[in-house]
């Protein structure tokens, strides 16, 4: 008799554990979704009020460098009772609950894999616009992050070998094989993309430290480089055009990382000197202590009438992948 209890309570425990453990190790489904889209879920009274409006100024705001204006994502909303089922699966997702204390809350992998979820709480309309408007740059940076990741990962799938630029230029490269070489010089190589009317474009180069760091002046030296190499290897479609920084509005310029190195990060808008060709462009200038240099990496894209978002984020996907050997 004794020996059937133990036999009864072993295997009672043996069920119990089973279950925790797949509680705790629950397989999720893949989640889903464009890059850059977010599904917003909020009352359709609240999306079509003051609330939704500081929503879609946040979210929705222009991306700097662009010609034209594209939002940083792309929104589309949903009330909470339909956000169940398939639509659970989305990759990102922004919840808005009113009527509760005032916060936010980062969650990931809740109901699929990769996932980033945000849920913004208040009291009041005005609590919740103030959450939205405080906390906007951490939700951006985290939603960033997470489709930076998730476009890399995409382009893993078919990569092309960079042993060029390993040779070359010590730099290590993750792009797709949709990309080939265009041009092969010593310490510069172009590589390109061919699209339906358009071209995506990257640059990987090196210039000494002094170059960005002579004086004081970070983006008018980095403007007179970009300009120095367009007029020596990117020349446009009549004698004595070359691509240069368009003259007309001024890039953008952030500190940022590239493999754990300090790196400016400048955005902006290229033309071609005497033609009408221009489009946008994103420059890292990577700084290389050791070997006292700079490592550029550039991407630009000629798509006109295009919209331009998706591909400039493919672009900076790639050379945020640079390792600097």
């Amino acid at each position: 008799m004794k020996s059937k209890l133990i036999l009864l309570f072993s295997f009672i425990l043996f069920i119990s554990c089973k279950n925790n453990s797949e509680e705790n190790e629950r397989i999720l489904a893949d989640s889903s979704g464009n890059i850059n889209q977010v599904t917003v879920i909020m009352d359709n009274n609240l999306w079509e009020g003051e609330v939704g409006e500081v929503v879609r100024d946040e979210l929705a705001a222009p991306v700097d460098g662009l010609p034209q204006d594209e939002p940083l994502f792309s929104l589309s909303q949903i009330p909470p009772q339909t956000f169940s089922g398939f639509v659970r699966r989305n990759r990102l997702f922004f919840l808005v609950e009113k009527g509760k204390q005032k916060g936010f809350q980062v969650i990931r992998e809740e109901y699929a894999s990769p996932q980033t979820g945000v849920i913004v709480r208040g009291q009041n309309n005005e609590e919740l616009k103030e959450v939205v408007r405080q906390n906007s740059d951490s939700i951006i940076s985290l939603l960033k992050r997470t489709e930076l990741k998730e476009k890399q990962r995409r382009i893993g799938k078919s990569l092309k070998g960079d042993e060029k630029l390993e040779e070359e230029l010590g730099v290590s490269l993750r792009f797709p094989t949709a990309y080939r070489y265009a041009m092969e010089e010593e310490d510069f190589i172009w590589i390109r993309k061919e699209i339906p009317k358009g071209l995506m474009e990257i640059l990987i180069y090196e210039v000494p430290l002094s170059t960005i760091d002579k004086d004081t002046n970070v983006i008018g030296n980095i403007i007179r480089m970009r300009d120095s190499i367009g007029e020596k290897y990117i020349p446009g479609p009549m004698e004595g055009s070359y691509m240069q920084t368009e003259e007309a509005y001024a890039p953008y310029l952030f500190e940022t990382e590239i493999d754990g190195n300090f790196a400016y990060e400048t955005r902006g808008t290229w033309d071609v000197k005497n033609a009408f060709m221009a489009g946008p462009f994103v420059n890292y200038a990577v700084r290389d202590k050791e070997n006292n240099r700079y490592v550029i990496l550039e991407g630009f894209l000629f798509y006109p009438s295009m919209s331009k978002r998706d591909n400039m984020f493919e672009l900076d996907a790639i050379l945020q992948s640079a390792k600097i050997e």
